[in-house]
């Protein structure tokens, strides 16, 4: 599931190729954060906060209609516990069914529904060496729900506000390599894009 989430983006890209002549089709990057409810009752600790980068792409085939993935990793290694001696980094990765209907001129939305994988990477603090892979991962499967409304600042160039919503399976199941209180998680964030084939001019 790591080299998924690596290879997901080139994926879209070269998927969104095919298309890109006759059809319309997005690439965007950006930036949000991660939110998860607190359960003082768990021995592990919340998923949440620090800055999530995301990158992805969709094609537009059909009128409205369409494919999208997208994966969101975070920047920096966050700190799993005060007293573990580890650091964690999530990698989210998801392809969706994509609705996006036209608001107006220069508005619109991004709505989608899929499945995916989440990968958390485990670090021992201070441990590295060259060319040595210095964590363990844990990957689950994932339901997603998207939403984002894109607005149009320049020709075919777009930002979106947009929120996630991620159901990792057994994301806090000790049975199952589970390693957060909570199965449920919100990313919310903005994107900056490019759109191929549409826009508004």
């Amino acid at each position: 599931m790591r080299k998924l989430a690596i290879l997901a983006p080139v994926c879209a890209f070269l998927f969104f190729a095919q298309f890109a002549s006759a059809q319309q089709g997005d690439i965007f990057l950006g930036g949000g954060t991660l939110l998860s409810s607190s359960n003082s009752n768990s021995t592990f600790p919340s998923e949440k906060g620090g800055l999530f980068i995301n990158l992805g792409g969709d094609v537009v085939p059909f009128k409205h209609f369409g494919v999208n993935v997208e994966t969101a990793w975070r920047a920096t290694q966050g700190v799993y516990g005060s007293d573990t001696g580890l650091n964690y980094r999530p990698i989210l990765t998801d392809f969706n069914a994509l609705y996006q209907p036209r608001l107006g001129k220069k508005l619109g939305l991004d709505l989608m529904a899929g499945i995916g994988a989440a990968d958390t990477r485990l670090y021992e603090q201070g441990a590295s060496e060259p060319g040595v892979a210095n964590y363990l991962s844990t990957d689950h499967f994932m339901e997603h729900l998207g939403g984002g409304i894109r607005y149009y600042v320049w020709r075919h160039v777009f930002v979106r506000p947009e929120v996630h919503y991620y159901h990792i399976q057994s994301n806090n199941s000790l049975s199952d390599n589970g390693v957060f209180n909570s199965n449920n998680l919100v990313r919310v964030g903005a994107s900056i894009g490019y759109t191929i084939g549409g826009g508004s001019e």
